[in-house]
């Protein structure tokens, strides 16, 4: 009976062995999966930019390799979904979605017919490569929230769309394993039963003349059977391990698969900050070598790509001022590094706001560098240089992994006054010490220095014949507000101030001989009076509603701007 089962156990055995081992070697599944776009060869001139949704990405939250291919030079930037999608506006887009089952990629396409501008060196970019024939790309999240990835060539020729996805394929033959070790035990099972009918035949003739040695057949099928045992309950063991394992994988997809979808549905409704650290880094680089650049020159045109506003402004007149008097201040270098500290928006409409606290070797003091972005095909420009006052404190930010409330300027919600009213409130308390809002801030370097130079010049014998007036006013469309930790605001503000001087009496004049303002009309003096014109870049701490604290300047910067005679 042990011989009939031995051999079909063996046989058995191996054919289970030999299938286990096909299902992980021949008919193993392939190593990876892909699937591929590509309309290159469609009719019509093609659209300008090329468009990988986040609900494709979404599909690959472990990551997946993208190729893409184009006879042309070809930019891939990834960016926040809805920043790409700001960035194309109207423009020609194809549009490259999961598709369903076997379906592989869905192929949109927005032929409106409006080109884009060249998408290579935005700031909205995480991520830039350039590339000409093919590229390959591994994308995985930068961070939480929705992510896209846009080709484009130069925004007027057609973008690529020869692109395939390829991923780890994560399908498993799971009878492999179990099949090989239950053939082991089969064919070891059927070798024993052999051994033991071979190892029989002695005791069975010998049993004819003695009986006791039929005791060895007992103690022997004892050893055979208890020996076979161990080796099938550690196979057991081993066989649940694989089953086990895979279960653990499964739960593991199960729980922690839908996580990064959720935190990126939730971040866009709670918030990202608008940039990345590596993209503030990028951007502060660019801005300290074009202002560098204007400054070594005294070139105001070279400012233009990355200053406006109050910065501009300034730095123009010191350079028209550098003109004419050889020696005159040079304006205080921008830096990029070091990074003290940084405010970002949060706000994901435009304009958008950062600012970055830095202090170079150039810096005596921090500078605070507010930088705003106008429109999403606008790169950030440094719109207001202010260096903290001495002694001060720059208002602490919210988490930077956050980001931080953009405030409008005319909005108090939450806050003792709204950003605009506290840039006016500054203007008139330096243009009117003594009158509603004296009171309003807390006592700092710079109103008090202002006041002090104005009560001066009144004050000065040699002015005993002139009207002298100084009149400060804000410029409402340089107002920026972020939200501090605090929930109150820092404030960016940037106010004209106007030193008026006339002559009392005809047939008097004010003398300009010998003064910065000499050279910058060409009179040594005016019978008419001269305007002096400063631009003073203010930073403002608003404390939240509610408490007792006044407002607070911690920064600010003056540059003369003009002289003008009446």
């Amino acid at each position: 009976m042990r011989n009939k089962f031995a051999v079909p156990l063996i046989v058995l055995g191996v054919l289970l062995m030999l299938i286990g081992i096909g299902q992980r070697t021949i008919w193993a599944p392939p190593e990876t999966e892909s699937v591929s776009a590509d309309t290159s060869g469609s009719e019509g001139p093609g659209a300008v930019v090329t468009v990988l949704e986040s609900e494709l990405l979404d599909e690959y939250p472990d990551g997946v390799d993208i190729t893409v291919r184009s006879d042309a030079p070809f930019t891939l930037a990834v960016g926040r979904a809805n920043d790409v999608q700001a960035w194309v506006g109207d423009a020609s887009a194809t549009r490259l979605s999961p598709g369903d089952g076997s379906l592989g990629l869905v192929v949109g396409t927005d032929d409106t017919g409006i080109t884009a501008p060249n998408p290579a060196g935005s700031d909205l970019w995480v991520a830039e490569e350039a590339a000409e024939g093919e590229l390959s790309y591994s994308w995985e999240a930068p961070a939480e929230g929705e992510w896209e990835i846009l080709l484009a060539a130069d925004g007027t020729a057609p973008a690529p769309t020869d692109v395939t996805l390829s991923w780890e394929n994560d399908a498993t033959r799971p009878f492999a394993v179990p099949l090989i070790i239950l053939g082991a035990l089969l064919a070891v099972l059927g070798l024993a039963l052999g051994f033991l009918r071979s190892g029989g035949d002695g005791p069975r003739s010998g049993r004819r003349s003695t009986g006791p040695d039929t005791g060895a057949a007992p103690v022997r099928s004892t050893e055979t059977v208890s020996g076979s045992t161990a080796p099938f309950t550690a196979a057991s063991r081993g066989r649940r391990r694989p089953v086990l394992a895979a279960a653990a994988a499964a739960a593991l997809v199960l729980v922690a698969a839908p996580a990064p979808a959720l935190a990126g549905e939730e971040s866009a409704e709670a918030g990202n900050p608008v940039i990345l650290d590596s993209q503030l880094d990028r951007i502060l680089a660019s801005v300290a070598d074009t202002v560098a650049a204007g400054d070594t020159a005294k070139d105001a045109s070279a400012l233009d790509e990355r200053v406006t506003g109050a910065a501009l402004d300034m730095r123009k007149a010191n350079y028209a001022a550098a003109a004419k008097i050889p020696d005159h201040k040079a304006p205080v270098p921008v830096a990029a590094e070091d990074l003290l500290t940084q405010s970002v928006s949060s706000t994901f409409s435009w304009p958008r706001t950062v600012v970055a606290v830095t202090q170079g070797e150039g810096n005596e003091v921090p500078q605070a560098l507010l930088l705003v972005q106008a429109s999403a095909r606008d790169n950030y420009k440094l719109a207001s240089a202010v260096e903290m006052l001495p002694a001060s404190t720059f208002p602490q930010p919210p988490a930077a992994e956050t980001g931080t409330d953009q405030i409008p300027a005319d909005s108090d919600n939450g806050l003792a006054m709204a950003p605009q009213a506290a840039v006016t409130a500054l203007a008139d308390s330096l243009s009117n010490p003594q009158g509603g809002n004296k009171d309003t801030f807390e006592s700092n370097r710079f109103s008090d220095d202002v006041v002090k130079f104005e009560d001066g010049v009144k004050n000065d014998p040699k002015n005993e014949f002139a009207n002298i007036t100084f009149s400060h006013t804000p410029d409402p469309k340089a107002t920026h507000a972020l939200r501090t930790e605090d929930g109150g605001a820092l404030v960016f503000g940037y106010l004209s101030n106007t030193f008026s001087s006339t002559p009392k009496d005809a047939g008097d004049s004010v003398n300009l001989a010998g003064t910065i303002y000499e050279a910058l009309t060409g009179a040594p003096d005016t019978d008419a009076g001269i305007d002096v014109t400063h631009g003073e870049a203010v930073m403002i701490y608003v404390p939240a509603s509610g408490g007792t604290g006044k407002a607070l300047v911690v920064g600010a910067s003056q540059q003369l701007l003009s002289a003008t005679l009446k």
